[in-house]
């Protein structure tokens, strides 16, 4: 049976919990903190920023890359 993935939605990402693939700084579990907004809003979502549970240190990244199985897997894992 194939695999189903779940669509991903840039507007419900907020707080969703990623644990990344390979560790990035020896920190693997992040919460999405932030769906930036465009300006003007009637462009599309693109970019997301992710906090590190460990650190707190936040990165951007363009919400799409977390739909990479190679790089982040959904939850904390």
């Amino acid at each position: 049976m194939p695999e189903r993935r779940n669509p991903l939605s840039p507007k419900k990402l907020l707080l969703s919990k990623w644990t990344a693939v390979r560790p990035l700084n020896r920190e693997k579990h992040f919460v999405v903190v932030r769906v930036i907004e465009p300006e003007p809003p009637a462009v599309r979502i693109e970019q997301v920023e992710l906090e590190a549970v460990h650190s707190g240190r936040v990165l951007q990244l363009h919400w799409r890359d977390l739909t990479d199985p190679r790089v982040w897997r959904q939850g904390w894992v």
